[in-house]
């Protein structure tokens, strides 16, 4: 019985884990005031048919601290690479010369920094949410095995491991918000 104690406590905190992780890919596209290649992600453009991520047809590269140079390994991709990234909506025109396409990000007003550590807040939200569905779900399977003939000191010892776990992950999402917030918010 204590294996499978083991075995729900070692998925419960690699799954949760795989919940910060998510969260932290989710902080690195908010922009926070500074040019970062990573804003990119996500973005995919046609390529022969099929939607591929512009990291894959394309050079990108920070050229200052405001200036995001994309730069396809076909001429041809320029259009499409332009479209995708007007069509993802990240609040940023991209200038085609004909060789490269340039994003040039502007500086961000008090009220854009507000909405973005909002969006933040609401990503971190997302990231509790699931930590916490994922203890239930643990704290679930305990009680289970507690029905089949778990000892009643074990669960309950168990279920305090999993709630410590969610505790020190949780306070792992408040450090990444109160981080990503000092980021945007600095002028």
């Amino acid at each position: 019985m204590s294996e499978e104690i083991n075995l729900i406590q070692s998925d419960t905190e690699s799954t949760m884990s795989k919940a910060i992780s998510h969260l932290e890919t989710e902080l690195v596209r908010i922009r926070a005031g500074k040019a970062n290649p990573n804003m990119l992600d996500g973005i995919t453009a046609e390529y022969y048919g099929s939607p591929t991520p512009i990291g894959q047809i394309a050079n990108i590269s920070v050229l200052d601290a405001r200036t995001i140079s994309v730069q396809p390994w076909e001429k041809n991709m320029l259009q499409p690479i332009e479209r995708a990234i007007i069509a993802a909506n990240i609040g940023i025109n991209p200038q085609n010369d004909g060789v490269n396409i340039r994003l040039f990000l502007p500086p961000l007003t008090e009220e854009r920094r507000k909405e973005l550590v909002k969006r933040c807040n609401v990503e971190g939200e997302n990231a509790k949410v699931s930590i916490r569905n994922i203890r239930r779900d643990s704290i679930e399977h305990i009680k289970k095995l507690q029905k089949d003939g778990l000892s009643e000191d074990i669960a309950k010892d168990a279920e305090a491991d999993i709630q410590d776990l969610t505790n020190r992950y949780i306070a792992l999402v408040e450090k990444h918000l109160v981080a990503k917030e000092k980021e945007i918010m600095a002028v």
